[in-house]
């Protein structure tokens, strides 16, 4: 539909007017799909000329100045066609658009110098070169100008202006029609048009390597294999699409995925806190998300220090422990993990500082670590400076297996500063998390756990869904087989005691 123009008011504050200073006054404008901006087109039409007053037919009134809405209106001059509104087979040739946009005539000697300071006024637009041949003047080139920024030649802040002056060069603004194609458009811009008007568009993905990984929801599933592709087109690197098809197997932490689009090559390599780890992603678990809390345990080790990785993966926790010069043990029941785990030391160069295995996490601690902790915990360990750390990194049920440090350890307790500090991680969708975790765990090993034990918040899951990973010291009370006996043979039973323990 056509836009109608009466009046025009163009309120100068005096010398250096810039955009900042544009005001549009008790302004009504018809209905419209014209893919150009309302303030520059007003004034295009008439370039020779100060307009006097701004005035539409009056449908909707605003008072504001024209780039307060550029998000509302950037969608609209900057989206892809409606028709392609429901494609679920991507065909890109359907994304063809034609819009205007200011651009300015300047001489191709001196554009590298202008650019620089005209960064801002620019067009900045995915696949579009700012400037481009003019087609009439071999001598001359056209800067592509931001067209929500940029409406005449007092649209240019006042130090653009002392550029142009400067550089002499005409501030006077020409149109251009710029053909846009599927390659200008961004994914996200791409996938809010074909999606049903006013759902939610999946733009993020887990990148693992050459692979992104996406959770997809089910209104987005018809558009599944366009989704895939789109994310491959627009993200350099990303050759495989895939989505995950069920919940992470709680024995072997992987889960069924599905590729979108892309090779079906789920062997990859990645690269994390400058440590290098390949595996079969299909048969693996790994979270690029954990990179954070990998680093953060890593610096809280020191060398000559003592870890357990209880379920240890592809061994973003031992890896970087072991090139940290401590002992490492670790473990991890699936098969393929416990193969890359081995295959990734030997890569990193650490296979003679880690000591792996694959079993059942309670064997393990009850097995290897606590034949481990009963020498390092021993009577001839008094001048032991070293600590050891065990970390349980298996969310949905990590805190089950706290069970198996009751009674692990025969013999006199060692000296409080010596027992094991366990890093333990959990999921909570309680209001107070941290506390949650706390009363999870000190459930299972039957003590109070609120005022010996730090929480920290690992990442947001999903709504009301957090991880978290607690940290304790195991009490000797726990941890020794005459300490627990004899406390149990006291008044209250372990659930009790802890109720009352926090009570007071």
């Amino acid at each position: 539909m056509s836009i109608t123009l009466n009046r025009i008011l163009w309120r100068p504050f005096g010398f250096g007017f810039s955009r900042r200073h544009l005001k549009v006054e008790s302004c009504g404008i018809t209905e419209s799909e014209s893919s150009i901006p309302l303030a520059w087109v007003s004034l295009i039409q008439k370039p020779n000329r100060t307009p006097d007053i701004f005035s539409l037919d009056q449908r909707k009134r605003f008072s504001t100045m024209p780039e307060i809405e550029t998000n509302r209106r950037d969608s609209e001059l900057f989206s892809p066609p409606s028709d392609v509104r429901g494609m679920t087979k991507l065909d890109r040739a359907a994304f063809k658009k034609t819009v205007t946009i200011p651009v300015l005539k300047v001489r191709k000697e001196i554009v590298n110098k202008l650019m620089r300071s005209l960064k801002k006024a620019a067009l900045q637009r995915p696949g579009i070169k700012r400037v481009i041949e003019d087609p009439e003047d071999e001598e001359s080139r056209l800067i592509m100008l931001d067209p929500y920024k940029i409406f005449t030649s007092d649209s240019f802040e006042k130090e653009e202006l002392s550029i142009l002056k400067q550089l002499n060069v005409s501030p006077q603004i020409s149109k251009y029609n710029l053909e846009l194609t599927y390659e200008n458009f961004k994914s996200e811009e791409i996938l809010r048009a074909v999606l049903p008007e006013g759902q939610d568009v999946t733009s993020g993905f887990s990148r693992v390597g050459h692979i992104a990984h996406l959770n997809l929801r089910d209104h987005q599933l018809p558009y599944k294999h366009l989704i895939g592709q789109v994310t491959i087109d627009k993200n350099p690197g990303i050759t495989s699409a895939v989505n995950k098809i069920n919940n992470i197997d709680n024995t072997y932490r992987n889960f069924q995925m599905e590729v979108l689009s892309g090779e079906e090559n789920m062997m990859t390599k990645v690269r994390e806190n400058n440590y290098t780890y390949e595996f079969d992603f299909s048969k693996v678990y790994w979270n690029p998300r954990l990179s954070t809390e990998h680093s953060r345990i890593t610096e809280l080790l020191k060398p000559g220090d003592v870890l357990f990785d209880v379920f240890a993966g592809v061994g973003p926790f031992a890896i970087p422990a072991a090139k940290k010069n401590c002992t490492v043990f670790a473990n991890d029941l699936n098969p393929e993990s416990h193969k890359w785990l081995l295959h990734n030391c030997k890569l990193n160069k650490v296979d003679q500082k880690v000591k792996v295995f694959n079993l059942d996490g309670k064997d393990f601690l009850q097995g290897p670590v606590r034949e481990e902790l009963m020498q390092q915990l021993g009577l001839l360990s008094k001048e032991r400076k070293h600590s050891v750390h065990i970390v349980m990194n298996l969310p949905a049920k990590a805190v089950e297996f706290l069970c198996a440090f009751k009674s692990l350890l025969d013999g006199q307790p060692c000296s409080s500063e010596l027992l094991p500090i366990v890093h333990c991680y959990s999921f909570s969708k309680d209001a107070n998390p941290a506390k949650d975790v706390q009363q999870q765990a000190g459930t299972v090993l039957g003590v109070s756990l609120e005022a010996c034990s730090s929480v920290h918040l690992v990442r947001n899951v999903a709504p009301n869904k957090e991880m978290l990973c607690i940290t304790f010291q195991i009490p000797a009370a726990v941890l020794y087989k005459n300490q627990t006996e004899n406390q149990e043979t006291h008044d209250d039973p372990p659930l009790k005691r802890q109720r009352t323990d926090r009570d007071f």
